[in-house]
């Protein structure tokens, strides 16, 4: 399995340190955040990564050499012309020359200003389970799912909507009342996730260069399963604010 860090955000709610830095490199405990995301991934066992860069991106670019990619081969993907958010992102960071790079294995996709306490090899290894032909002719078969997308119950704004089997079936904002898909059991998402290459593979249908992964999600989920990922005992911080670091440190202290 591969990955691919989302890092090429503004980061304006961490000014005024990102006036001079990109968000990917706002030190924590010691560490940029980038270099907390890279080293958890590595030490779950995946060492072949893709990190956009915009804003700043020489910074990071320097900053991957002169660590060596912290035991990893990191590829950049250039986004300094145009941030193209999370879904363009990960669609023009697979893509070369109009040639797919890492569409032919699962890609496992996160913020990365989102500190968390999830197993990722629990996680990686829930996607391998559920992805493998299953010897038990006798039972139901149930579509296998093309993304594993982790959330949690937790109080928020803008939830994802599961069906009574775990699949995504809509999103709502429950402060503005809009409702795309249709309504289920609401689960907060957490920004990470993993892709098949069956799903990889239909984000060249989506019309414009810049768009979301939720709204890619919610055109295809009804041709693929998309299914929802709730880690036991989960703990996240979205390292988002200014005055939320020295708490982020302290959260990242006990990972």
């Amino acid at each position: 399995m591969k990955a691919m860090i989302f890092s090429a955000g503004l980061g304006t709610r961490l000014k005024p340190l990102t006036d001079t830095m990109p968000k990917a490199l706002v030190p924590l405990a010691g560490k940029p955040l980038l270099q907390w995301q890279v080293e958890r991934l590595r030490d779950a066992g995946i060492r072949d990564i893709i990190v956009n860069v915009h804003h700043f991106p020489d910074m990071i670019i320097d900053t991957i050499r002169r660590n060596n990619g912290w035991g990893c081969h990191i590829t950049v993907s250039d986004e300094r012309d145009l941030l193209l958010d999370t879904g363009g992102g990960l669609r023009k960071a697979i893509m070369a020359n109009g040639e797919w790079l890492m569409a032919n294995e699962p890609i496992l996709a996160c913020n990365v200003d989102i500190l968390s306490n999830i197993d990722l090899r629990a996680l990686m290894a829930s996607y391998t389970s559920s992805t493998s032909p299953s010897s038990d002719t006798s039972s139901p078969r149930t579509p296998r799912p093309s993304s594993l997308l982790v959330v949690s119950d937790r109080p928020t704004q803008r939830y994802l909507c599961f069906d009574p089997n775990d699949r995504l079936c809509g999103w709502t904002n429950i402060s503005t009342g809009e409702l795309r898909g249709h309504d289920g059991r609401h689960l907060a998402f957490s920004g990470m996730q993993i892709l098949s290459p069956e799903a990889l593979a239909l984000l060249p249908q989506m019309p414009a260069d810049k768009f979301s992964l939720i709204d890619f999600y919610l055109r295809v989920m009804n041709e693929l399963p998309l299914q929802a990922y709730v880690p036991t005992d989960y703990r996240m911080m979205d390292v988002g604010k200014i005055d939320q670091i020295a708490q982020a440190e302290a959260f990242a202290a006990n990972l």
